[in-house]
């Protein structure tokens, strides 16, 4: 996987990103549409807990609010 740069302050470190990225599954499943990047999920998750913005608020780096939240 490519690394991601931080763009925002909350996004998680490389480094903290290696310990954590096995927790989250590299399956593509059988059904609905494909998975998305983890870690891209993950910091969105982390924006909105940190800024407390309804998921619509979601910058656009993180990708559509929509396809994120559901």
């Amino acid at each position: 996987m490519d690394a991601v740069k931080a763009h925002h302050r909350h996004d998680i470190t490389d480094e903290l990103w290696d310990k954590i990225a096995s927790f989250f599954s590299n399956s593509t499943g059988k059904r609905g549409r494909p998975a998305g990047d983890n870690r891209r999920f993950f910091n969105a998750v982390i924006w909105v807990m940190r800024s407390g913005a309804p998921w619509r608020d979601l910058p656009p780096d993180y990708g559509n609010w929509n396809s994120i939240f559901v």
